[in-house]
Parts: C-alpha cells; structure tokens; sequence
C-alpha cells in the first residue's frame, strides 16, 4: 500500500454538510465529518494583529485606557478620572475591540458626565485577530487550525482643548446632551398630538365611551339601559 501524501490542503469550509474534502494534488479525497469537526479541537491562542492607529499625531505619553470584555468599569474609571482632574493632562485615548466596544462607550460617557466640555472624536474600525486551534487528541491526526476573523474596534479620543471640527467622527461638548433634548422635546410633543387626536383613527371609530344601547320590545316602550354595576 502507497504512503498518504505528505502534504494535505484542506478545503475549508466543506462543501458538503457530511464531508470535509481534503486535496491532494489533482485528485480529491473525502473523509468522513467526524474526523474534522470544530469539537473536536480546543481554542488555545488569540493573536491580535497590529493595525495602523487612526490618530497619527498624538502626544507620546498620552493615556491610553485599553478597554478588555472583562475589565471593570469601576477600576478603568478610577483610574481615569483621577488622571483627568490634573491640570497637566489634557487629552486621554479610550481603545476598544469586540465585545468591549460596549463598553468602551459606557466608560467615555461617564468621563464625559464627569468632566464637562471635552471635546471628542471617534473612530472606528476593524482589527484582524487569529484564533489558534489545536486538536484534543493530538494523536488522532488532526493539524492545527488558524482561523482568521475581522472584529469591529473603536477609538475616542477626549481632550480638554479644542479640537479639529472639521475632523470626521468631532463631537462638541454638549452637543449630545442638546440632542437628546431636541428629541425628548420632539416626542413628548408628539405624544400630546395624538393624546389631543383621540389616538390612531379619531372619530368615527377613537377612543370615546361606548354608547348605551336601548333595546324595544315588540309593542312596547323602549326599556332604560342597564346600570353597570
């Protein structure tokens, strides 16, 4: 019997829901689903590749608050606040990635909460990280898989000094909290309208008391309708 070809490229993923087609050289093989599925191998690593920053002309000893999905609010706040209340720090930089792009948000909202009239801009973008999968059993014969994935990420910038306005992503200070206004405003506005309006449909068919029904008995005079009780 001929020795299996040393190298083995692997069509990922498969294109049947039963197989895994393996290829080596011009002929194709198949093996069965249960020699390759993803159960079958543990995530050991995440690598993040370097992207290029989005802000290329900060300070070198800016601060950077680099947000995890398991950091504490409690801890990043502290830590930043504290540093932010100093009259030689100007600017700070929060960093998220993933499922801490929530979060990063939150942390810049309680800073812009604490201290008023920072300027901001955002950016965002995506980052490519690579998850290193290795088999449970490495006796099986099963190679190692690197799986590639672009998550969304996030930077914002706050300073205490005026910013460029015309840089995409530039937040004035306040200019959220005036917004939330305008649209609390426009609702509650509108809410009174339809209240006014009898609701969807005023008229024939709004929301008005039922009128009491009066039945007549054949030959008879009509009966007073019934008190609710």
């Amino acid at each position: 019997m001929a020795a299996p070809p040393a190298a083995v490229e692997a069509a990922w993923p498969p294109s049947s829901p039963g197989v895994r087609s393996l290829r080596s050289g011009p002929t194709p093989r198949h093996v069965p689903v249960a020699h390759c599925r993803m159960e079958n191998y543990k995530k050991t690593k995440i690598v993040e590749k370097p992207c290029l920053h989005p802000f290329t002309d900060l300070p070198p000893d800016i601060i950077e608050m680099k947000v995890k999905d398991g950091s504490k609010i409690r801890n990043l706040m502290g830590y930043a606040i504290s540093k932010m209340e100093l009259d030689s720090v100007r600017q700070i930089l929060f960093t998220g990635s993933g499922k801490a792009v929530s979060k990063t948000i939150t942390c810049v909202e309680i800073m812009k909460r604490r201290l008023k009239e920072l300027h901001q801009i955002t950016k965002v973008l995506f980052k490519q990280i690579e998850e290193i999968w290795e088999p449970i059993v490495p006796e099986a014969g099963l190679d190692t898989l690197t799986v590639k994935r672009n998550i969304p990420a996030i930077c914002v910038l706050l300073s205490k000094d005026a910013l460029n306005p015309q840089e995409p992503g530039y937040q004035a200070p306040g200019s959220f909290d005036a917004f939330c206004i305008e649209t609390l405003a426009a609702e509650s506005q509108g809410q009174v309208k339809r209240k006014q309006g009898g609701g969807r449909g005023a008229g024939s068919t709004g929301k008005h008391p039922r009128e009491h029904l009066v039945s007549t008995p054949r030959g008879g005079a009509p009966r007073e309708p019934c008190a609710k009780s």
